[in-house]
């Protein structure tokens, strides 16, 4: 397509050079047909020129080419492209871009297209086109007054509107950055400065830090100017000006002018950023709590804790958690850098070489004084830090310590932050050590329904296994029990209470230790279960009521027969298995009433012989009741299992049982399991 226009300057590596590109841009693009694309003409090739000053410190050439469908402009030097400045640009986590590189984000966003190549030559060369109607072949919109063109000459007013209005439509589509190094281009050509620069500080900690320049570094003294930017704390900015030739009121009217409008800007990005932030942190802070709950092991909570720290809020993190004494001990510790970690844990852990000591002791041991929830402390070794107090319903337990990033100090932001994961960790902790503490003791009654150890008696072996469902504070209502009446005579037993916890818990021990009592005063079975049906009656308690499975194990007298007689009666329990010496299982027992259920309970006593090398096996429903998906483990497999142990010693036929009833199903389970055998020892 035939070209119109074509403009083509060769300039040398100078901060006023970008400056006469602008002009020789806005001289060839001043006619009405280019007015929907010059603003952003000039814009992005400034931004290309400033570059190749400030990076490739040679010679550069703009090229200006337009057609009648659009409008081209090529920068070329022989330095490094501004893609490999932007790869190569540090980048900031908050805060602010960069004070440069930012050219190539405007062309991406502006451009209709662009691009940048390397010549055999080393010649390096950046471009982009603009369209100049839109892809729809709508006219384009008319050019606002006072947009870009070069500086006026007139009078002061017109000067002072080209210096500050940049056009509605471009002043939409720039970043807060790239509108501020406009207005300091402009600033600069109006007062034909040596430079002018805008530095800003967040209010972060890390100081003022450039924002926007035009120009290199220019004469102090006579001829600069130094504003500072109308914003709202934290945040302040100043605006310095160098090489002012012209008159110092007229520089510092002009120059306050656009700082208020870079003032808007920057606090404008600034309240945005904050909003973004502090969206941020709260998408942050309901993570850490969702992770924090997740676990009520103490162990598995506070090793969460510094993970959800770093690196976010710190380089490093730590957790010490206080014993009963108040003394302090390091349980969780993570870096940014893992090969820190063991010299970190020396200095962090009380009990290490050379140990915790020094500042960062007197800190922690003054946070756990303080009485005062969301205490923080500062200090300064191993690293710059800030340290907080794990508290949860007015009790200290212990403290949580952070170590700042390198080069970026903790702002006031990151305290708050710090302190208020410090508080949900806190009770996080309190939590899981509250449910250890209640496990420990469900546990504890668990092992007290149960006997200490099984009873040694001449010519009888007994074993027994309890297979809780859950490990945690739930008490099962499953028992087994053996009493030595008197050297002649045993009770057997074992019960399943109907429900779990602390009222199961506690009529268990009642079944368990009502009939201990009854037996051992010499009633018989059935009298002894028929009392104990009516001790639980005056409970008046439906829901707690109880199988059982008894059995008075008796030695015949002298000149009998051997091995022992077996009285058995069942409350409504399962029959147990009868396991012959020579390989045979078989159920045994008939069916009662359980107890805790009505007034007038059904009994029936049957007895049995325990020849040598028999095995009587009692068990509760947890066994035959062991699920795999629809399908139960049941009595015949049960029966087969037992038999297969036929003839071995109580334990190894208890742990036969066991392992087949495990092996039927990998589920967890959901029901407790006891297991009870008494062998007569073969003679």
């Amino acid at each position: 397509m035939p070209v119109q226009t074509e403009r083509r300057m060769r300039l040398p590596p100078d901060p006023r050079s970008p400056g006469q590109a602008r002009r020789m841009l806005l001289d060839a693009l001043d006619a009405p047909e280019y007015d929907s694309v010059v603003d952003t003409t000039v814009l992005l090739a400034s931004e290309l020129c400033e570059n190749s000053v400030l990076h490739a410190g040679t010679e550069y050439e703009i090229e200006l080419r337009v057609t009648d469908v659009e409008v081209t402009v090529t920068v070329s030097d022989r330095g490094a492209g501004p893609l490999e400045v932007h790869l190569a640009q540090p980048r900031r986590l908050y805060g602010r871009a960069a004070a440069h590189g930012r050219g190539l984000t405007m062309l991406q966003r502006l451009a209709t297209v662009w691009g940048t190549r390397h010549e055999a030559d080393g010649t390096h060369r950046t471009w982009f086109s603009l369209l100049l109607a839109p892809a729809d072949g709508t006219p384009p919109l008319p050019a606002e007054p006072g947009g870009s063109g070069p500086v006026p000459a007139g009078p002061d007013a017109e000067r002072t509107r080209w210096l500050l209005h940049v056009p509605t439509g471009l002043v939409d589509r720039l970043e807060p950055a790239e509108l501020v190094a406009e207005l300091v281009r402009r600033l600069r050509e109006v007062l034909d400065a040596a430079s002018v620069v805008v530095e800003v500080d967040d209010g972060d900690g890390t100081g003022l830090q450039e924002l926007a320049r035009s120009g290199g570094p220019g004469p102090t003294g006579a001829g600069a100017l130094e504003l500072a930017l109308p914003t709202t704390a934290p945040l302040r900015g100043v605006l310095r000006v160098t090489g002012v030739t012209g008159p110092a009121r007229t520089a510092r009217e002009l120059g306050e002018l656009v700082a208020h409008r870079v003032a808007m800007a920057v606090e404008s990005a600034w309240l945005r950023g904050v909003d973004q932030r502090r969206r941020a942190w709260m998408t942050y802070l309901a993570e850490t709590s969702e992770l924090l709950s997740q676990s009520l092991d103490v162990e598995l909570a506070v090793a969460v804790v510094p993970q959800v720290v770093v690196p976010r809020l710190g380089q490093w993190c730590a957790v010490h958690l206080a014993d009963p004494l108040g003394r302090l001990r390091l349980v969780a510790l993570t870096h940014a850098d893992e090969d820190h970690l063991p010299e970190l844990r020396a200095e962090l852990d009380p009990g290490g070489r050379p140990g915790l000591g020094g500042e960062l002791r007197d800190r922690l041991t003054e946070l756990l004084r303080d009485d005062g929830a969301g205490s923080t402390a500062r200090f300064a070794l191993p690293t710059d830090g800030v340290a907080v107090a794990l508290r949860a319903r007015g009790r200290t337990l212990g403290t949580l310590v952070v170590g700042r990033h390198a080069g970026r100090p903790h702002s006031p932001e990151d305290v708050v932050l710090i302190g208020d994961i410090a508080r949900r960790a806190g009770l996080a902790i309190h939590n899981a050590q509250s449910t250890a503490a209640h496990v420990d003791v469900s546990q504890a009654l668990q092992q007290a329904l149960l006997p200490r150890a099984l009873p040694v008696a001449p010519g009888l072996d007994f074993a027994a296994q309890y297979l809780p469902a859950t490990a945690g504070s739930d008490v099962g209502g499953d028992f087994y029990d053996v009493l030595t009446i008197d050297p002649a005579h045993w009770l057997v037993s074992i019960g399943d209470v109907c429900g779990k916890g602390a009222r199961a818990a506690a009529r268990t021990g009642l079944v368990r230790d009502v009939l201990r009592v009854l037996v051992r005063d010499g009633r018989t079975l059935p009298r002894a279960v028929e009392l104990l049906n009516d001790v639980m009656m005056d409970v008046d308690d439906p829901l707690q009521f109880c199988t059982l499975a008894a059995a008075q194990v008796s030695r015949p007298g002298p000149g009998g027969p051997g091995g022992f007689d077996v009285d058995l009666l069942l409350a409504g329990h399962l029959q147990p298995v009868l396991v012959r010496a020579g390989g045979t299982a078989e159920l045994i027992g008939e069916f009662g009433t359980a107890v805790g259920l009505i007034a007038q309970v059904q009994l029936h006593a049957t007895r049995h012989r325990l020849a040598p090398g028999d095995t009587l096996l009692v068990y509760t429903d947890g066994v035959t009741e062991r699920r795999r998906g629809r399908e139960q483990f049941g009595s015949d497999r049960l029966l087969a299992a037992a038999a297969g142990a036929a003839g071995q010693p109580a334990a190894q036929l208890v742990e036969a049982v066991r392992s087949a009833v495990e092996r039927f199903s990998s589920d967890p389970r959901d029901d407790d399991i006891a297991l009870l055998a008494v062998r007569a020892l073969p003679q």
